[in-house]
């Protein structure tokens, strides 16, 4: 689906809100009016150093400068006035971010010198680096009460195993001088000059438990902390983690008023000074901001902006799925709902509150990208694909269908009913949370040809929808109450896909209007609550302003035809099947070799 960013009307007093999201490869920044259209959208790539094999490093310096480009393109490429401009918000991986305690500039994290020596202010650890392998295990072997907190283990992806090992590789004294930040939270200081930090980011990412939530009184786990072996974090109430707050710190939940933008920040951006900047969250967060508010009438098959208003207790049966390279799946409920393999339950992070969980799959977008690329017919694929002006999935996606008519198939389906692939070739994180998990094919054969790759592309997008129903049915078999999905990414533009999630659900799939601009859609929002902030500091309800500014897009309904349902319950037999089996194989091969001496 297209996105078709509207035109302010001529109407007088405009506001507009801009929402800034940094993703692993790119900044982005829309301009979103007071009706909750897009008007304005630019982007520019961020800069991605790989010192070694599994290090990946960014800058935030780079980073500012690319939302600071994007923010001024969007604007002028689109003639906002920029008077108009009222809030800002932000969204960003979940990445560490580090800078001196003394000074305020970025500190390298690139050993084993941290010297900054090629003068790139390398300061961000990204999401995706596997460094701190040693440090992981260390702290995953503490069987903490927090773990609770993370489905039972600490993600190698989140950042107290950084710190901890920036902390066993940085000479002491520049340790000691280094305070740490989601990178979130380290643009909204940019911004603002402020040390505050989002409950998103320290809830998610940092071991960051809400006081109240099991006896927790400062947030940050001392004992945790020194068990760890970074008890210097503990020093002057955990200040160079953000403090305790309403002591040494501040914490806010999303879209909360930080601040307003600096006068520095405003000269880098092209705008006025004193615009309210939000509390920031995680970028898959921001795509539930920018999705599940959606007015649904579930009766029709259309997503409708006249619908009644939302009440929030509806966002408990939306399941928000962020689907590109990989997919993040989210949801919200009243109470605590622990999940084997899921992460979370995450109080306060969006709603104040509401609890939040975050289940995912390793590789979706790059699991069907690997199955077409490294298949014999690929090349001829990409040269036909290119001849038709179409994309390799619109193109696989007619190749599926005219084999089907010219197989007089009653359904796309029906060609793969004896092919079955099992894909976690990149590990699994929900709901079996194995990252030695891999993939498994049934009914190879030597087929070289396009209709073979045709097929085993059906068979990987029937193994995510088949994944996806796995990860439902765990979360509800636990106590949640989904019975929607909300889709956002490229991936929403795959109308097989789509149907397939949507049957192997059996539940509506909805797709936003502006499909690849959900998640900034989201941020933007982050800034209109901020700037709803009175002198009191009360601020509009973030799910109040989902439900006003969410735009329609169009609804999947799960199929209705007996034979399709019947084959994709068979197929979930052997998918089951095939899941468990590979996990017992492992552990009988292992125990008849655990006698050899490696």
């Amino acid at each position: 689906m297209a996105a078709n960013f509207a035109r302010d009307e001529i109407r007088p007093h405009v506001e507009h809100y801009i929402g800034i999201d940094v993703g692993t490869g790119s900044a982005r920044a829309c301009i979103m009016n007071d009706q909750g259209d897009i008007v304005g959208l630019a982007s520019e790539n961020i800069a991605l150093w790989q010192p070694q094999t599994g290090y990946y490093e960014q800058s935030t310096t780079d980073i500012w400068r690319c939302i600071c480009s994007s923010v001024r393109r969007a604007i002028d490429q689109h003639g906002i006035d920029k008077t108009s401009i009222r809030g800002i918000g932000f969204d960003a991986t979940c990445s560490l971010s580090v800078f001196s305690n003394d000074t305020d500039e970025p500190v390298s994290v690139t050993g084993p010198d941290f010297d900054n020596k090629d003068g790139n202010d390398r300061n961000v650890i990204l999401w995706l680096d596997h460094r701190p392998v040693q440090e992981t295990n260390k702290i995953n072997a503490t069987n903490h009460n927090l773990l609770r907190y993370v489905g039972g283990k600490m993600s190698i992806e989140m950042e107290i195993p950084k710190v901890l090992w920036l902390k066993n590789n940085m000479p002491k004294e520049l340790f000691d001088r280094c305070k740490f930040y989601d990178l979130t939270d380290a643009l909204t200081h940019i911004a603002t000059g402020n040390e505050t930090r989002s409950y998103c980011s320290v809830v998610c990412k940092q071991g960051f438990v809400p006081v109240g939530v099991d006896g927790s009184v400062k947030g940050w786990q001392e004992d945790f902390l020194k068990e760890i072996g970074l008890e210097d974090l503990c020093e002057d109430n955990f200040k160079r983690m953000g403090g305790v707050d309403d002591v040494n710190g501040r914490y806010l939940t999303a879209g909360e008023l930080v601040g307003t933008l600096s006068e520095k920040a405003a000269a880098d951006m092209g705008l006025q000074p004193g615009i309210a900047v939000g509390s920031g969250v995680i970028d898959a967060y921001a795509g539930w901001i920018g999705t599940v508010g959606a007015k649904v009438k579930l009766d029709e098959d259309t997503l409708d902006m006249d619908a009644p208003k939302n009440d929030v207790s509806q966002a408990f049966t939306r399941l928000a799925a962020v689907a590109g390279t990989s997919t993040c799946h989210l949801a919200m409920s009243r109470d605590p709902v622990f999940v084997n393999g899921v992460w979370g339950p995450y109080r306060d992070v969006l709603l104040p509150d509401f609890w939040m969980a975050e289940g995912g799959q390793s590789a979706t977008g790059e699991l069907l990208k690997h199955v077409i690329e490294t298949h014999p017919a690929h090349h001829e694929a990409t040269t036909v694909a290119e001849t038709l002006n179409l994309n390799i999935y619109d193109y696989l996606n007619q190749h599926l269908r005219e084999l089907a008519e010219k197989q007089d198939a009653p359904h796309t389906s029906w060609l793969g009913r004896h092919f079955f692939f099992y894909g976690d070739l990149f590990g699994n994180r929900s709901p079996i949370a194995d990252p030695n998990m891999t993939g498994s094919v049934i009914g190879l054969s030597s087929d070289k040809s396009l209709d073979g790759l045709a097929l085993y592309y059906y068979a990987t997008m029937e193994f995510i929808a088949l994944q996806t129903h796995q990860i439902v049915s765990a979360m509800n078999k636990s106590g949640h109450v989904i019975s929607s999905i909300f889709m956002s990414g490229s991936q929403c533009q795959n109308d097989i896909l789509m149907e397939l999630i949507a049957a192997a659900c059996d539940m509506p799939v909805l797709i936003p209007r502006y499909v690849h601009a959900a998640v900034v859609h989201g941020a933007a929002m982050l800034g209109a609550k901020a700037a709803s902030t009175d002198g009191e500091g009360k601020s509009e309800p973030l799910w109040d302003i989902m439900d006003r500014l969410s735009k329609a897009g169009k609804m999947v309904k799960p199929t209705k035809d007996k034979a399709l349902k019947g084959l994709l319950q068979a197929k979930y037999k052997v998918f089951l099947e095939q899941c468990e089996s590979q996990q017992r194989y492992r552990k009988e091969v292992d125990a008849a070799v655990s006698g050899w001496n490696k």
